[in-house]
């Protein structure tokens, strides 16, 4: 699948031709159903002005930065934030640095600096909940005079929800933690997924006739340990069937968390690749066998779980977009020092 051209960069580095661009602003952790409406506004500006989307966010998560101390789960790192704005044929995405000296910025300077000096914004897209500068002065009524005062449009995008209310991250976390990746899925608009470098294991599962590509994932990782039905997206576009275990591995080590991912009917090297684990299905909780014999029966059984739950929910197109978009914005991402 060919996709658009998109360019991740930090934003001292901000390419020239983003310059006069539409900007969609914030911290888009999840990119979910609520941030995508707003990337369809910024879209929609951008070809009435006939001019590129760019999304502006910040690196690390601005609560990580004020709150170290509380581990924060987070949705979509940088990478997999640029898949899917790129699926959404996004132009860009630029990272700030989010640091002591960026949060002790005025909201008054922000405007001047970056969207002004730097940037050039044709036009700002926000969410209604976004706040920005030094003590989150920067509202979204704020941005608007500062719009008028500046010669740049500003649209703020109200809240996006549903009967149980506005769709957020959080709801989006708390559904993960208890396994729900169908709810996550619907919040979302897209398969949730984990991005992570296979790294070697003890090659248990190659014994157990179950050879795993095995990741190491963020330590603040609150998904919910257990067995999921899963799509593994290789650096060459590759999609592939398959079944992931996310825990301690009870039966043998009860040692620290892995992503241990089975592809069907693969047999070749993954070490050392970046891998993009999709999760498309819950199939159990994480439990203790009493032998290894016990274990394989079940594992059996859970391949044979994942494959109806895969064969029943196809990629759907974003999905398929977000999947092609990856590999290359990984990439990116890797040499900007962003991965």
């Amino acid at each position: 699948m060919t996709m658009p051209s998109f360019s991740l960069a930090v934003l001292n580095d901000a390419p020239a031709a983003f310059r006069g661009a539409v900007l969609a602003i914030g911290n888009f952790d999840g990119m979910h159903e609520g941030h995508q409406a707003v990337l369809a506004a910024a879209e929609a500006e951008a070809q009435h002005l006939s001019a590129p989307c760019v999304i502006l966010t910040f690196e690390p998560h601005p609560r990580s930065f004020f709150a170290p101390a509380t581990p924060l789960f987070r949705l979509t790192p940088a990478a997999l934030k640029a898949s899917v704005a790129a699926a959404h044929g996004i132009s860009g995405m630029l990272v700030a640095r989010f640091d002591a000296a960026f949060a002790a910025t005025e909201a008054e300077e922000f405007v001047r600096a970056v969207l002004v000096e730097k940037l050039a914004a044709r036009h700002v897209v926000t969410g209604y909940d976004f706040h920005f500068g030094h003590q989150r002065r920067g509202t979204p009524d704020f941005l608007k005079r500062q719009g008028v005062l500046n010669a740049f449009g500003v649209t703020v995008v109200d809240k996006h929800g549903d009967e149980a209310g506005a769709v957020s991250s959080s709801r989006i976390r708390e559904a993960l933690r208890e396994g729900r990746v169908e709810e996550a899925r619907e919040l979302l608009g897209w398969d949730f997924s984990l991005v992570g470098r296979v790294i070697a294991g003890d090659k248990r599962g190659r014994d157990l006739g179950f050879p795993t590509a095995n990741m190491a994932l963020n330590a603040t990782c609150g998904l919910r340990h257990g067995i999921y039905a899963a799509r593994y997206t290789r650096p060459d576009g590759s999609v592939h069937d398959g079944v992931a275990s996310y825990g301690r591995r009870p039966t043998f080590d009860n040692g620290a968390p892995l992503l241990e991912t089975f592809l069907f009917g693969f047999s070749g090297e993954l070490y050392g690749e970046m891998g993009l684990v999709s999760l498309i299905g819950w199939i159990r909780g994480e439990e203790r066998f009493d032998s290894a014999e016990a274990l394989i029966s079940r594992m059996h059984e859970d391949a044979a779980a994942a494959r109806a739950i895969l064969a029943a929910r196809p990629q759907r197109d974003l999905d398929r977009r977000i999947a092609a978009a990856w590999p290359r914005v990984e990439r990116q991402a890797e040499a900007a020092g962003l991965a």
